[in-house]
């Protein structure tokens, strides 16, 4: 990596490593943006104690168009502004001209989602296999889990928090005659989804295995061994065992099937408006990640079917 020659820098950085005990790796990276910093100044003709606020706007556009990621850029402005705030406690220089400057946001992730197969093959997956009495209620259990996860979208919460019977005071519920959900969502607002036949076909299978564990009085629909109310962490490792069963090749976890539910309606429909309203998206920008993850399936049955699309242009 690349470091500062300039005495001065050299010495902010013995600082780091010796009074603040910055670890090593740390130190390497504020010595290469601060051998940055000391070549723009050098390009631009400026002496970095008399840098002003727009010298180091134009660094910062330098950084960008140098290709480096907004946590990069975060870094050497770090490093920057630590630069100047010790030369300031020095009395070397007046004001800090890297104040003020924010590193470029850094772009949302996008969800992870399932292709239509692995999402099928899951939430079709019938349960855990196992020994013991309940065996039977558990694989019911997790099998109506994942086809709600899937088959409606459900955040975890969600479906954890539905119970039985429905009611007015309930956090959520299934209408088995209805084909509906009912659930409180996030900002404790209330939707309706449609369940489909698959799930409701699984839900009737666990109602009539639940007894076999349910304590007296629990108003959980999902509940666990303990016959209480199902926990997001016992979800979590079970849906990941079923995923590992069912031969998915990835981790999986509840929000991934919410995704794959959300991508795989708009593949179909092409309905934005309507996936807002289904998965209970206070923002249609929210919702319009999904848009993103369609253009990546396209891109990918594009980049797998068509003749020309890995076609190499003949040198001219």
């Amino acid at each position: 990596m690349a470091t500062p020659s300039s005495p001065e820098l050299q010495a902010f950085l013995q600082h780091l490593a010796v009074e603040r005990r910055l670890a090593d790796r740390t130190v390497a990276m504020y010595a290469e943006a601060l051998a940055r910093l000391e070549r723009f100044a050098a390009a631009a003709g400026v002496a970095l104690l008399r840098a002003e606020p727009h010298h180091l706007r134009g660094f910062v556009v330098q950084l960008r168009a140098a290709g480096l990621a907004p946590r990069s850029i975060a870094i050497a402005l770090a490093a920057w502004r630590g630069l100047y705030r010790w030369w300031g406690r020095q009395g070397v220089v007046a004001a800090n001209p890297v104040d003020g400057l924010r590193p470029p946001k850094a772009p949302k992730p996008l969800p992870k989602a399932l292709s239509v197969q692995q999402a099928v093959a899951l939430a079709a997956h019938p349960g855990l296999p196992g020994d013991g009495p309940h065996a039977a209620a558990l694989a019911a259990r997790d099998h109506a889990i994942g086809e709600l996860l899937y088959g409606a979208g459900l955040r975890i919460g969600e479906v954890l928090g539905l119970d039985l019977p429905g009611s007015a005071a309930a956090a959520g519920w299934v209408d088995l005659d209805d084909a509906t959900a009912h659930v409180l969502g996030k900002g404790r607002k209330r939707r309706s989804v449609p369940v489909g036949g698959a799930a409701l076909q699984a839900l009737r299978d666990w109602l009539a295995r639940r007894p076999e564990l349910a304590a007296a009085g629990e108003t959980a629909l999902f509940v666990s061994q303990r016959g209480t109310r199902l926990s997001p962490n016992q979800l979590r490792l079970r849906l990941a065992r079923q995923a590992q069963q069912a031969g998915l090749p990835t981790k999986v976890h509840p929000h991934m099937l919410r995704h794959s539910y959300a991508s795989h309606l708009l593949q179909s429909s092409g309905d934005l408006r309507a996936v807002q309203e289904l998965l209970g998206h206070a923002s249609i920008s929210t919702t319009q990640v999904y848009t993103k993850l369609d253009f990546q399936h396209l891109a990918q049955v594009y980049d797998a079917a068509h003749p020309r699309a890995k076609a190499k242009p003949k040198p001219g």
